[in-house]
């Protein structure tokens, strides 16, 4: 993002910059889709039950569907194995890979917010 201010934008303007973010989120959105990549990044491949303890609290149902929405934005793929019984697993994509440093710039200013929030917490009686 450009350090300088516009004074005035065009709509043209606003929506090439404006739409990409909102595409982001799309991706990014709720509660889950940032668990779930996050431990598929630190996993690499995972089962269905084995992800569901590593995202504590969703709920099967609720990982089905964001799993579902994951797959379809091919940020994961889903890998049925010839087993028996049949066994899925779970596997960040080459392009999932790609939000790596989103992932990681969120964590490095959560981190950063918990801080202050808590130092201000300190200072600051209730």
């Amino acid at each position: 993002m450009e350090n300088e201010k516009k004074e005035v934008w065009d709509k043209t303007e606003c929506n090439d910059f404006l739409l990409p973010i909102r595409d982001s989120l799309a991706i990014f959105s709720g509660k889950w889709k940032i668990p779930i990549i996050s431990a598929l990044l630190y996993v690499g491949e995972s089962g269905f039950k084995e992800l569901e303890r590593m995202v504590m609290d969703i709920t099967p149902k609720m990982l089905s569907k964001e799993l579902k929405e994951l797959e379809t934005n091919l940020m994961v793929e889903r890998i049925v194995l010839d087993t028996r019984p049949v066994k899925v697993k779970y596997r960040i994509t080459e392009y999932g890979k790609s939000s790596e440093l989103v992932i990681e710039a969120l964590l490095q200013w959560g981190r950063k917010h918990r801080e202050k929030i808590m130092s201000e917490e300190v200072k600051s009686p209730v």
